[in-house]
């Protein structure tokens, strides 16, 4: 009975779900929404058919304006006319001293209901491609091909597994900084997790190794156009002001993370026991290794690397898509989408067989695709509530007035803010770099010193924030979001100090 009644115990204090998680922030979202006041900034827009700027008021009237440098100076925006010309800024940036109250768009009960279909709807894009690629890894675990590469991966490296792990966190690391490599990693943890479990490691390591690459990449962007190229764009600068501060900041960023991760792996090594998921490493082990046993192996014969081959294949030329040909969701899911017709033919198996592994491989991501959908939800309801503009204005006056080193580290702790309500960088970069940026010239700071503490504050809150990809990614390998808070807060702590102290480092010179 005691035993019984411990069990029950302990599952009453279980973390709630990611679902529960989200729906949580969202009605919290929505409070906001009667709390914060409304407000918004008037934008300004380039029409690249008209070759004019289109002024957005905030009753939503538009008025077409001339596109020149007089027109920016009129309304304070120190942005220059060719980054508007050459497309550089694409979408509206908000005017300085234009913000308004508005009134109260409070988010009712059924606005909250509808918010998460509106997000599913929004984000159909990454949710397709997230359906195909479970669907193409549907067929290769149903051909074994999985379970015969693990083998012969674990043979090639075995004694050295962590290398194995450094390098492929540092190829995310440099995916994130250069071009902002961070949904697409979604694809990389069913490849990853069974070789990294095979490898004597726990799920955590494999969360860790991907998304905290991806994240310090992110966070210590050097040309990454989603985030710190829009944003010193938006601020009216050349991108490479303040380059080699972000560089060495990125190489120290990912070391402290190597090194963290590393001391854990070796840690749970030594002591199973330890692992934050000890509890739900047999799940994670059954559903990743289910049938795997080296001496029982299938054979790693032609058909199945030759499917390997093609499955790999895809993910360079996915980046290279990203980076020089515009690609988004809808050209990546429609390159699995072939690379899974090839797996079909590849895989000698029945028809009928064949669209049934990918059917069911689609099924088994069908919860990862909701999550993103909800989480787009919430910001959905933020944006009709019109509060983030507000958040912006809060954050403008608060550092208004500062100077040195103080000016940086609160800017860093506002953008992290910020970053919660309005997680997409290059929407965060447009909408507050023309009103924050020039608060640096009235206390005699760079605005490459604004463009860092943006891209630090923003990727250092993307580590936790539910509105981002964190949740997603738990999702896809099960595990809750109490256990990766627990695990990834001290490296969070590390990671903010060095970011505060290389802030003051580039404030100095």
């Amino acid at each position: 009975m005691d035993k019984l009644f411990k069990n029950k115990k302990k599952k009453k204090r279980s973390f709630p779900s990611a679902f529960t998680v989200l729906f949580i922030v969202l009605v919290l979202a929505a409070i906001l929404t009667y709390v914060v006041p409304a407000g918004s900034y008037e934008r300004l827009q380039y029409d690249t058919e008209g070759q004019q700027f289109i002024k957005m008021g905030i009753d939503g009237e538009e008025t077409a304006l001339p596109a020149t440098q007089e027109v920016l100076d009129e309304l304070k925006v120190t942005i220059p006319l060719e980054n508007f010309v050459n497309q550089d800024i694409k979408k509206p940036v908000a005017i300085p001293g234009s913000y308004h109250t508005l009134q109260q768009q409070p988010q009712g009960f059924m606005k909250v209901a509808r918010a998460p279909i509106e997000g599913i709807a929004d984000s159909i894009g990454i949710i397709v491609f997230v359906l195909i690629l479970g669907g193409c890894i549907g067929i290769l675990n149903t051909t074994g091909t999985f379970d015969a590469g693990i083998a012969a991966l674990s043979k090639k490296t075995k004694g050295k597994e962590f290398l194995m792990v450094a390098i492929i966190s540092s190829i995310v690391a440099l995916g994130g900084t250069t071009f902002g490599l961070a949904e697409e990693t979604i694809a990389f943890y069913p490849i990853l997790m069974p070789i990294f479990l095979a490898s004597g490691f726990d799920a955590m390591v494999t969360i860790a190794a991907i998304y905290m690459g991806s994240s310090i990449g992110t966070m210590f962007s050097t040309t990454n156009a989603f985030s710190v190229v829009v944003a010193s764009n938006a601020a009216g600068i050349n991108f490479k002001k303040g380059l080699y501060i972000r560089i060495i900041t990125l190489v120290i960023g990912q070391a402290m993370s190597l090194w963290y991760i590393y001391r854990y792996s070796q840690k749970v090594k030594k002591d199973p026991a330890k692992s934050i998921v000890a509890e739900d490493m047999p799940r994670i082990r059954k559903q990743y290794l289910e049938g795997y046993d080296p001496s029982t192996v299938a054979p790693f014969n032609f058909r199945r690397i030759a499917m390997l081959v093609v499955f790999i294949a895809a993910f360079p030329l996915m980046i290279y898509g990203v980076m020089e040909l515009d690609w988004w969701f809808e050209e990546m899911s429609t390159l699995f989408l072939i690379v899974g017709i090839a797996l079909i033919i590849l895989s000698g198996l029945p028809e009928q067989k064949a669209v049934s592994s990918f059917l069911n491989g689609a099924a088994d991501l069908v919860s990862v695709a909701l999550i993103i959908g909800v989480a787009r939800g919430i910001n959905i309801i933020l944006d009709n509530g019109m509060i983030s503009d507000t958040m912006l204005y809060g954050a403008s006056n608060i550092i208004s007035g500062m100077n040195g080193v103080l000016f940086s580290t609160v800017q860093m702790i506002l953008f992290s803010f910020l970053g919660i309500f309005i997680p997409s960088s290059s929407g965060l970069a447009t909408l507050s770099m023309p009103i924050i940026a020039p608060l640096a010239d009235t206390v005699s700071i760079g605005r490459d010193v604004v463009v860092s503490a943006y891209n630090f504050g923003q990727g250092w809150m993307a580590i936790i924030a539910p509105t981002g990809l964190i949740l997603a990614t738990l999702e896809m390998v099960d595990v809750s979001y109490d256990k990766w808070i627990k695990f990834i807060l001290p490296l969070m702590g590390m990671l903010l100090v060095l970011s505060v102290v290389m802030l003051g480092v580039q404030t100095v010179i």
